[in-house]
């Protein structure tokens, strides 16, 4: 029993002792479309951060898997059984992920250092609601990580939010802190929109420090578009590949007048949502209503789109103090051409993608993963209390040896 612990003290050793580490970052966000793996060599930490992407990958989950993953997100269905063997399924996945990055990029598996694993959010519950007599919030994301640490052999990092929750915040969102360390610019305010299936918004005041940065959820990306997609084709199509389905129809003014009175876009950040905001409830309204007015599917889809940039808007607008001089698509989104046409409409300030700054779109929430296991792993605070809406910093992350 002593020795293994002392192996496993040398392992936190040696990464603090390296100058640079190999980490695989992993998300799977509220699309639940794929697993998404990132391999990147990080040296240093905080402020001193760098990183050299050695390759990504994203694993689409088979029809049954994602129905699962819905299924247990929508919080009517399921039991204790089902979230005890989806852990464990998605820790498998986490795995399989890690596995399949390490081949891509040509590296051996016995060269990572640390994985930091976002998991899967379930539920996520930011504002406090009755149970059992109490007032309770919480959060819940799934993907068992000692299947990854008993195969690689090195620490893994899970289950960030629950610790920034327990300091008051929100527990979302996460990625700015990364962004923070990767994105800052001592001459140019930096404003960072991911589009995956919830929109998140990141603003970097020009040379600013941690607590200048503000962030929040602008409301639906993908999410919206890409039910509507599933229920225009019966299932056959998870999402509107490159925009063309939108592109074939006109938004209503109308309609989206009703979508921009929704109140979360008037609600003032630390803000955060879900699935359990803009999942099935939140499009059968919204269909309901494209009927009432006679709306086809297509215009229904383009106007879900123009909505999504739309919530961009609306929060640059309403909800920052300072006006980015430029924004940063990443994302799923920025490979929409249609979306990113009504972004660039809809905006008064140059649109850029990841890549015009070299970075990879795709891979940027799990590269902030791996940032954020590297701080953990470092005892370094990693949360944004400015963005969250925590009492103090925290370090998040559970570490698995």
């Amino acid at each position: 029993m002593d020795d293994w612990k002392e192996i496993k003290m040398e392992q936190l050793k040696r990464l603090w002792e390296k100058q640079t580490i190999r980490v695989i970052g992993l998300m799977s966000g509220t699309s639940a479309d794929g697993m998404d793996a990132a391999l990147v060599d990080i040296t240093g930490y905080g402020l001193s951060t760098k990183i050299k992407t050695l390759g990504f990958v994203s694993l689409p989950y088979s029809e049954e898997i994602r129905n699962e993953i819905l299924r247990l997100a929508s919080g009517r269905e399921g039991d204790s059984r089902d979230f005890c063997l989806f852990s464990f399924l998605l820790g498998q996945l986490s795995l399989e992920a890690c596995l399949a990055v390490c081949k891509e990029a040509g590296v051996s598996p016995e060269t990572v250092d640390l994985v930091g694993s976002h998991g899967q959010t379930l539920w996520h519950i930011p504002i406090a609601e009755s149970y059992c007599g109490r007032q309770v919030r919480g959060t819940l994301q799934l993907g068992e990580p000692s299947l990854i640490c008993e195969n690689f052999g090195c620490p893994v990092v899970s289950d960030f939010r629950v610790r920034d929750m327990a300091a008051g915040g929100q527990g979302a969102p996460l990625v700015p802190y990364a962004e923070y360390l990767l994105y800052r610019r001592e001459d140019q305010t930096v404003g960072l929109q991911n589009i995956g299936g919830i929109g998140n918004l990141t603003v970097l005041p020009k040379g600013g420090r941690p607590r200048d940065t503000f962030a929040f959820d602008t409301g639906p990306g993908n999410m919206v578009m890409d039910q509507i997609v599933e229920r225009v084709t019966n299932g056959r199509l998870r999402y509107d590949a490159g925009g063309a389905l939108a592109a074939q129809g006109e938004c209503s003014e109308s309609l989206l007048s009703w979508m921009l009175q929704d109140p979360y876009l008037k609600k003032a950040p630390p803000k955060s949502t879900g699935r359990e905001y803009y999942g099935k409830d939140y499009v059968d309204a919204l269909t309901a209503k494209a009927n009432e007015a006679g709306i086809s599917e297509t215009d229904l889809l383009a106007t879900a789109c123009r909505f999504t940039a739309e919530c961009i808007r609306v929060a640059i607008e309403n909800h920052c103090a300072i006006q980015p001089d430029y924004l940063v698509i990443g994302g799923g989104g920025s490979r929409n051409p249609t979306l990113m046409r009504d972004i660039r409409r809809t905006l008064h300030i140059p649109v850029l993608v990841n890549e015009d700054l070299g970075f990879n779109s795709d891979a940027k929430e799990a590269v902030a993963f791996a940032v954020l296991a590297n701080e953990c792993v470092h005892g370094s605070c990693n949360n944004m209390p400015s963005v969250t809406g925590a009492s103090h910093p925290v370090v998040m992350g559970k570490i698995s040896l």
